[in-house]
């Protein structure tokens, strides 16, 4: 097992600070910043399962949230910022940058882990960092919510759905054919949208950090 120091740690984007959980591993090759799907926060339990995973792979994370405490107690009642992709792929762009000014990741390449409608804010973000963003996946994504950006994404893309997600799949496969660069979508056997079925989360884990690891150099 690899020894992770783990730090809580605070973003500035424009006039506010995002609350986020930065895991470093010994020697690692990359860091990833997740971008949770709608109404989650760097608390998920699934995206908390995949960086684990990440971390042993000698990958860096950073679990934040997109929104403030009260801009989260907001979204629930009224679901205001968790379709505003502009939004969130701005403060994702804004946590790029600040890893780039932290001792501990400024010389480490990013990748970025998008679930649900967080896939298109990173897909956004990969477009305006296509210095820093060596790879994205997208877990149960929406990807067709990144539109413009879609085919100016330089980043090699993953795209994995839950065979069963019929929806979800046909959007990824209409994203994907606007993405320009390095693609693949994967369909994971006898899962839905959340990824709840026994052994279907263990497969996108191992799947992104597999994927992180071709695309991001060794340390």
């Amino acid at each position: 097992m690899r020894e992770v120091q783990l730090k809580d740690v605070s973003i500035p984007s424009g006039d506010v600070l995002l609350e986020g959980i930065l895991a470093v591993p010994a020697r690692s090759r990359g860091v990833i910043a997740f971008a949770h799907g709608s109404g989650s926060s760097r608390f998920s339990r699934r995206n908390r399962a995949v960086a684990a995973v990440l971390q042993q792979a000698g990958l860096a994370t950073l679990l934040f949230d997109l929104l403030t405490a009260d801009e989260s107690s907001r979204d629930v009642v009224t679901s205001v910022y968790r379709f505003d992709i502009p939004l969130l792929a701005r403060r994702l762009t804004d946590a790029i940058d600040w890893l780039a000014a932290l001792p501990a990741t400024a010389t480490l390449d990013v990748g970025l882990f998008g679930a649900s409608t967080g896939a298109g804010a990173a897909l956004i973000a990969a477009a305006a960092r296509p210095a820093r963003v060596r790879a994205v996946v997208s877990r149960g994504g929406r990807p067709d919510l990144a539109d413009a950006a879609l085919p100016r994404v330089q980043a090699p893309t993953l795209l994995i759905v839950g065979a069963l997600d019929t929806e979800v799949i046909e959007l990824n496969e209409t994203a994907a054919r606007r993405l320009a660069c390095e693609h693949r979508t994967i369909l994971v056997p006898r899962a839905t949208h959340l990824f709840e079925e026994p052994g279907t989360l263990e497969a996108v884990a191992h799947l992104a950090a597999d994927w992180f690891s071709i695309h991001m150099p060794q340390a």
